[in-house]
């Protein structure tokens, strides 16, 4: 891991990378429709494999539990948040409250 502002900032980066690419991947996983349609399901395959390379990389300036904690709660958050507007799905006050509650533990994570 290395040392600084700027490796915080391009680690930062690298992980926004990483998550974006993920969502990208996980919306079209659905899209897909079991693997059945081919645009979608090379959006899988390119995603995820973009998401694990960034995310590699990510842990070269940040450390692992920091980073696997803020991949996964914000890809969670994000994957709910497109399957509520893009997909319709709905969602009950529970599961608001577990996305809540998933949101308050990656900013805890970052203090």
């Amino acid at each position: 891991m290395r040392d600084g502002r700027n490796a915080r900032v391009k680690g930062y980066a690298l992980l926004f990378g990483a998550i974006v690419s993920e969502l990208v991947a996980t919306t079209n996983l659905k899209l897909s429709e079991g693997f059945s349609r081919a645009i979608p399901s090379a959006f899988v395959i390119v995603g995820y494999g973009l998401a694990f390379y960034l995310l590699s990389q990510t842990l070269k300036y940040l450390p692992l539990g920091l980073t696997y904690a803020i991949w996964s709660g914000i890809g969670t958050l994000g994957a709910v948040l497109i399957s509520v507007f893009l997909f319709k799905d709905p969602m009950s006050t529970a599961q608001y409250v577990g996305a809540a509650l998933v949101l308050i533990g990656v900013v805890l994570l970052n203090l």
